[in-house]
C-alpha cells in the first residue's frame, strides 16, 4: 500500500503543478485576445478616420475649383456688361464696321458663357422673386402689375441651376 501511496502522491503534485500553468496558460491567451481586440479596433477606427479624412480633403478640393470657377465668371460678367452698355449707344458716322466688330464680340462672350453652362436670368415681365432678383428700384406703374419687374439694370445669370450673380431690376408697384 505504500507502494500504491507514493505512486499516487507523485501523480497527484504533477497533477497540482499542470495546473498553475494552465491557468497561467489562459490568462496569457485571454491577454493576448484582448490586446488582439484591442489593436483590430484601434486598425478599423484609424481607417475610418483615413477614409473621412481622404473624402473631406476631396469635397474640400471640388469646392475651392468650384469657387475659382466661379470667381473667374463673376469677373468675366463685369466685361460682358461693358459690352451690353456698348451696344446700347447710338453710333455715329462711319462706326459701323466698329459696333459689328464689338458685336462679334459680344456674340462670342455669350457663346463661351453658354458652353460653360452661364445661363441669362430671363427678369424682364416677370414677378420679382427675391431668390433671383435684386431690386433697385421700387416705382409706380399702372401699366404693369404689382411686383412685376419693368426694367433689368444688370442681367443675372445661373451655372448649373445655382445663383450666379441676381438681376438688378426696377420693381412695379400699385
Amino acid at each position: 500500500m505504500a507502494n500504491e501511496e507514493t505512486m499516487k502522491a507523485p501523480a497527484d503534485e504533477s497533477a497540482v503543478s499542470d495546473a498553475p500553468a494552465a491557468a497561467d496558460a489562459a490568462a496569457e491567451s485571454g491577454t493576448l485576445k484582448r490586446e488582439r481586440d484591442d489593436y483590430y479596433d484601434r486598425l478599423l477606427r484609424k481607417t475610418a478616420e483615413f477614409d473621412n479624412y481622404r473624402k473631406r480633403v476631396e469635397r474640400e478640393r471640388r469646392e475651392q475649383a468650384d469657387q475659382a470657377v466661379i470667381d473667374l465668371l463673376e469677373d468675366l460678367l463685369l466685361v460682358v456688361d461693358d459690352f451690353d452698355l456698348a451696344l446700347t449707344v447710338e453710333p455715329g458716322e462711319g462706326a459701323g464696321a466698329y459696333r459689328k466688330g464689338i458685336e462679334l464680340i459680344h456674340a462670342k462672350l455669350h457663346d463661351m458663357l453658354r458652353k460653360k453652362g452661364v445661363r441669362p436670368i430671363e427678369a424682364l415681365g416677370a414677378d420679382f422673386d427675391p431668390n433671383i432678383h435684386q431690386a433697385v428700384v421700387h416705382e409706380p406703374s399702372p401699366g404693369h402689375r404689382e411686383n412685376e419687374v419693368i426694367a433689368e439694370m444688370r442681367r443675372g445669370y445661373t451655372i448649373g441651376g445655382r445663383l450666379l450673380r441676381p438681376a438688378m431690376v426696377k420693381v412695379a408697384k400699385a
